[in-house]
C-alpha cells in the first residue's frame, strides 16, 4: 500500500509541538526525554498505599514498551508505528497489487516514531516493587509507597 501525504499548512507541525511544550510547562512537567521523541498524556493517581502512573500509549505493542527507573524519576519509553487502515478497510482489491488503492493522508495527528516520558518520584517508594500492566491500550504502573 502506498502512502500519500497531502500538504499540511506551513509550520503545521511545529505549531502542534509548540503547544504541546507549553502545555508541558504549564503542569510543571520538566521532560529530559530526547527532543525529537513525542509525549504520551499520563495521569497520576494515589492511594494508601500505592501511586499509580497511567500513560495513553494506544496502539503501542506491548513489547515495545520499556519502563526503568533512572535516580528520582520512572522513564517510560518505545516506539508506536503510523497507523494503517487494514487492506479490508480500503474497500475491493484486485489480484493485481498495481490495483490496489491508494491511501491519500489529509490529516495525520496521531504520533509516532519514538516516545519518552518521564515522571518524578516521590521519596517514599518502593523501587524493588515496582508493577507494569497494558491494558487496552493504557500502560498502568503500580509504585507502592515505601
Amino acid at each position: 500500500m502506498s502512502l500519500t501525504a497531502t500538504a499540511d499548512p506551513p509550520f503545521s507541525n511545529l505549531a502542534r509541538q509548540a503547544n504541546k511544550l507549553m502545555e508541558q510547562m504549564t503542569k510543571g512537567y520538566y521532560n529530559f526525554c530526547p527532543g525529537d521523541a513525542w509525549t504520551p498524556s499520563v495521569n497520576l493517581y494515589e492511594t494508601a498505599s500505592t501511586y499509580l502512573v497511567c500513560v495513553d500509549l494506544a496502539g503501542v505493542d506491548k513489547e515495545k514498551i520499556d519502563v526503568e527507573i533512572h535516580d528520582s524519576r520512572l522513564r517510560l519509553s518505545g516506539a508506536r508505528h503510523v497507523p494503517q487502515p487494514e487492506p479490508e478497510e480500503l474497500g475491493p482489491q484486485g489480484q493485481d497489487p498495481q490495483q490496489q488503492p491508494k491511501l491519500r493522508v489529509h490529516l495525520m495527528e496521531i504520533d509516532h516514531g519514538t516516545f519518552c516520558r518521564d515522571v518524578e518520584l516521590p521519596l517514599n517508594v518502593d523501587r524493588d516493587r515496582i508493577e507494569a500492566r497494558y491494558r487496552n491500550g493504557m500502560l498502568w504502573v503500580e509504585i507502592p509507597k515505601a
